[in-house]
């Protein structure tokens, strides 16, 4: 809890992970084991383990909904509001986590189930600039030389890298407008893969917060095989 106000994390754990998961009736990859525990359980030890979030919501595949509760009542994973299913789009599964949380929570931290490697320091920092500017991101300055390109795969031109930044979770919200720009959307129709974006629609900036390159999605069979080394450094 930062200056009185309560956060919660809605965790979004619902996705396919088609890539991870090429075969039928195998485990979606919130549930593929990194090290010792499953990479989700590695997620929600370090949001519980922060003294600024005082609840978690789970929002899983609605298969999964058992597996998800016997695994966060197996490693004792404290602070835990609810689990809820998911929807078809991440849309839907955020919408679901965000009607789960409390009534006096002021703001909203949303974090991807499979980015198991987030610190302390990224959480608190994201917490208090959403107090601050009402919506942050988390994102680190992209690398690469990123081009611009056409539809016939012609160089339009080169973009400006230092202007580029990878979004990342958590993004921290003030309840009150991220509630507001989800029902907005629903009510238009609109869709979006990341929760600031629905913000930005409604003409209200978004602070970034700088990320760190350890804070991986893992998506494919690559990510998992850093994530070993990650976890093996101690990240």
């Amino acid at each position: 809890m930062i200056m009185g106000k309560r956060t919660a994390a809605v965790v979004v754990a619902g996705g396919a992970g088609r890539r991870l998961r090429p075969k039928r009736g195998a485990l979606r990859k919130p549930y593929l084991i990194l090290g010792t525990r499953p990479i989700l359980i590695h997620t929600l030890k370090k949001l519980s383990g922060s003294i600024l979030v005082d609840e978690i919501v789970v929002v899983c595949h609605r298969q999964d909904i058992g597996r998800c509760r016997s695994l966060i009542k197996r490693f004792k994973i404290p602070k835990i509001k609810g689990i809820v299913a998911g929807g078809r789009e991440r849309f839907d599964s955020v919408f679901n986590g965000l009607k789960a949380i409390g009534e006096n929570i002021d703001i909203v931290l949303i974090h991807d189930g499979v980015r198991p490697f987030l610190s302390h320091d990224l959480i608190k920092r994201s917490i208090e600039v959403a107090l601050r500017h009402g919506a942050s991101l988390a994102a680190v300055p992209v690398k690469p030389t990123v081009k611009f390109v056409d539809k016939k795969g012609f160089v339009v031109r080169t973009l400006k890298r230092d202007l580029l930044w990878e979004a990342q979770t958590p993004q921290a919200f003030k309840r009150e407008l991220i509630t507001k720009a989800y029902k907005r959307a629903g009510a238009k129709g609109v869709r979006a893969t990341d929760d600031t974006a629905l913000v930005e629609r409604m003409g209200h900036k978004v602070r970034l917060v700088t990320g760190s390159y350890d804070n991986i999605k893992i998506t494919t069979r690559e990510d998992l095989k850093l994530a070993k080394v990650l976890l093996k450094d101690g990240r």
